[in-house]
């Protein structure tokens, strides 16, 4: 079975609330570490406080991973300040570049301000969807979603990643039904499925079964209450 791998030095993850993309970015990071010198885990997820991948800074600190957030994250201010290390980590090009994007418009518009920095040909943007929750459960809102995020943020969809799933209960029809939307999007739009993602444990069962990379996760994150 083939294995997720970057092709890029700036990987973006974006996707709706409950696409598990934060999960996905942080475990991707862990997963770039692993083969280079210098990772940089940009969080911009300025829309939901709530379930962040900067709650994972220690572990992945631990690992020697730049951890960047929005100067609000775990305080009680309202409005989001990111610092000027999300820019020079862009511009070098020693870095290699996890983001985590908000999941809507207003989320892709912070990415947005960075559409300079950020070359053509030196990132990948992942749409991370999963359709057991409401935005992407069809064809029709799915793609008007892609649609919304590319221009709110000035940058291109490179890949999609099924994250179909129901938390421990998910099976492999669940990641299979997930995986038909994947296909109908990809064949609309030309934007090739990069990845589907299981977490620990369900990987063997799905032998076999794909044409396209498995990412496996583990849980990297959890609810602050």
């Amino acid at each position: 079975m083939k294995e997720f791998s970057f092709d890029k030095r700036i990987n973006i993850f974006c996707g709706h609330y409950g696409s598990g993309k934060s999960e996905i970015s942080v475990n991707a990071a862990f997963m770039l570490k692993e083969k280079a010198s210098k990772v940089l885990m940009a969080d911009m997820d300025v829309v939901n406080p709530y379930y962040r991948s900067a709650d994972a800074r220690k572990a992945l600190e631990d690992e020697g991973i730049k951890v960047v957030a929005p100067l609000f994250a775990n305080t009680n201010v309202d409005v989001p300040a990111i610092g000027p290390e999300i820019s020079i980590g862009l511009k070098d090009k020693s870095h290699n570049v996890i983001i985590d994007v908000g999941g809507d418009e207003d989320g892709s518009r912070v990415l947005g301000r960075y559409y300079h920095e950020i070359v053509k040909n030196e990132y990948d943007m992942f749409f991370v969807f999963n359709r057991s929750r409401p935005m992407t459960v069809n064809f029709e809102e799915t793609l008007s979603y892609i649609r919304e995020i590319e221009a709110a943020s000035r940058l291109k969809i490179t890949g999609l990643i099924n994250n179909t799933h129901f938390l421990d209960q998910t099976t492999v029809e669940d990641i299979m039904y997930g995986l038909e939307l994947a296909q109908e999007i990809s064949q609309e739009t030309l934007i090739p499925i990069r990845a589907t993602c299981v977490m620990e444990g369900l990987e063997k069962q799905l032998e076999g079964e794909l044409d396209h990379p498995l990412m496996v996760l583990r849980k990297r994150l959890s609810l602050p209450f």
